[in-house]
């Protein structure tokens, strides 16, 4: 029978054999193979823990690595002769619990089998015990407040939060592994289990981050993070505006009533408001923007012409404080402006001038004039035109129309109503006069080239006489109408609205040429111009 224990004679012939074996067959960091062990396992284990590589009988270097927290572990190794003594870390025995160093230490155990024929191999098992990857807390508080949410080891994200009146806070925080590192807003160093800082906060109204790493012995990190925010009791607003129309009074953080004013078309207004604290709380009328978010908008239906619209804005402070704004939206009433800002006709002009309380006008025209052109605006954009003249449209102010005169010498009647939003209504008339025709059958100039008329041209002289000398062998005659809308017909023509007609005549000597021309006016008078021109033999 073999001893239980190994001799340090033992040892050292089992060290040679090792070293012997790692020369013949060379060293790898985790096995060393030989084709044909003398004395080979059937099976080795190693709890808690995996063998690199898995087991096989001719691998004899393997590594495993436990957990931190493994203080030992246990070694089976069976060998394939039933009858081979096995020797595990010195001890003859198939199964053994071998005690580990500290977390990252390493140890080697050597697993002997030795044959009763004297043949042996040894095993090597290099154990290293890992550092512990223990990076959480196990308690984190804050006093005074409390967290949200709830503290988990494994929530990272916390926030706090306290009155305006707190200045300060104190926060501990316990590893949960002793041997980890804490920075950080609190500091504890390894084999120290809990970390405690007073932490000074800011101003109220603002938030101060808390922030604390937990290092595991194995590197790794977490971090916890808490926000810290200071409650203010801001429970103003900084700017109100409504739009369209104004704050009466105008807008002061203290000032909670207003009025606005707006014209009866309004039926809706958009009000903006911004707190004066991002972080206090609006409602009402408008619905808070966010977290932080300062100004929240909100568009405001009003009622019908003439009501007013409350508008209530409420300011909740972050300390919980209230303050709430009102506005008053009156919308106007419908207009009972029924009256014109303008009147006018092209051609011609109003008799009298025009004024907005002044219903009955008159314009004269010429007797050509056929239409007229009438354009009226509303003082009230808002009212209704009819009669003559029709709505330009709601909101459109001016309108105008082209109207048809009647026959010369006859009136036309212009009749524009205007209907205020209220109902009520103003006409204004116009009439028209439309000049008869002109009576006017007179020439205004009559020559002849060739010498002077006698007697001298008048209009209300019909009869010329000119002698020319035997020289002037053609003459030309140009005649004028006064009214340039008479006819002129005869020897000399010119329609109607042609002022002027000429003609050039031959003459012979001692035959005396007349030049007849008549003028006919528009009324159809007509009136016969003659000039008798003699040319002279010598």
């Amino acid at each position: 029978m073999k001893q239980n224990f190994i001799s340090p004679g033992q040892w050292l012939v089992t060290t040679l054999i090792l070293a012997i074996s790692l020369g013949a067959y060379g060293c790898a960091d985790t096995a060393s193979v030989s084709e044909d062990v003398a004395a080979p396992l059937s099976n080795l284990t190693v709890t808690p823990g995996t063998l690199q590589p898995g087991f096989l009988a001719n691998t004899t270097n393997y590594a495993v690595n436990a957990p931190t927290s493994a203080t030992s572990v246990t070694v089976t190794a069976v060998p394939k002769d039933n009858a081979a003594i096995v020797t595990i870390d010195g001890f003859v025995t198939s199964q053994r619990s071998v005690t580990l160093g500290a977390p990252g230490s390493t140890k080697t155990i050597l697993i002997v089998v030795e044959t009763l024929n004297g043949l042996e191999t040894t095993y090597a098992v290099t154990v290293t015990r890992l550092l512990s990857s223990d990076n959480d807390l196990s308690a984190l508080t804050v006093t005074p407040g409390s967290l949200a949410p709830t503290f988990t080891s494994s929530t990272l994200d916390y926030t706090v939060n306290v009155a305006t009146n707190i200045t300060s806070m104190t926060v501990s925080a316990t590893k949960s592994d002793p041997n980890a590192v804490m920075t950080g807003s609190l500091i504890a160093g390894a084999g120290v289990a809990t970390g405690q800082a007073t932490i000074a906060l800011g101003g109220p109204g603002t938030a101060t981050p808390v922030t604390i790493t937990v290092t595991a012995p194995n590197s790794s990190a977490k971090t916890y993070n808490i926000t810290v925010n200071r409650l203010s009791n801001d429970n103003n607003l900084s700017a109100l505006s409504v739009t369209p129309g104004s704050l009466d009074p105008t807008f002061a953080a203290n000032t909670l009533p207003y009025t606005v004013n707006v014209a009866i078309d309004v039926a809706e207004v958009t009000v903006t408001a911004t707190k004066s604290d991002p972080n206090a709380v609006l409602s009402g009328s408008i619905t808070d923007p966010g977290a932080g978010q300062a100004t929240g908008q909100a568009t405001i239906p009003l009622g019908g012409p003439g009501t007013p619209t409350p508008v209530s804005i409420t300011v909740t402070s972050p300390n919980g404080s209230s303050k709430t704004y009102a506005i008053t939206v009156n919308r106007a009433a419908p207009s009972s402006d029924n009256n014109l800002s303008a009147l006018n006709l092209t051609p011609g002009s109003l008799d009298p001038t025009f004024a907005a309380n002044t219903l009955l006008y008159m314009v004269n025209v010429a007797t050509d004039v056929t239409d007229v052109t009438v354009t009226a605006t509303k003082s009230d954009p808002n009212a209704v035109l009819s009669g003559s003249v029709a709505d330009p449209g709601a909101g459109q102010a001016t309108g105008q129309a082209t109207i048809p005169l009647n026959g010369a010498g006859t009136p036309t009647s212009i009749s524009i109503t205007v209907t205020a939003p209220s109902g009520a209504s103003h006409t204004y008339t116009v009439t028209v006069n439309r000049a008869a025709p002109s009576s006017d059958a007179n020439l205004s100039a009559l020559t002849v080239t060739g010498g002077p008329l006698i007697p001298d041209f008048a209009p209300n002289t019909t009869i010329y006489t000119l002698d020319v000398p035997s020289s002037v062998d053609s003459v030309t005659v140009s005649a004028t109408k006064s009214d340039p809308n008479a006819v002129m017909s005869g020897d000399v023509t010119a329609g109607t609205g042609v002022p002027t007609g000429q003609e050039s005549f031959p003459l012979v000597p001692l035959l005396p040429r007349t030049v007849s021309i008549t003028v006919t006016a528009p009324n159809g008078d007509p009136k016969i111009y003659s000039v008798t021109i003699t040319r002279a033999l010598f």
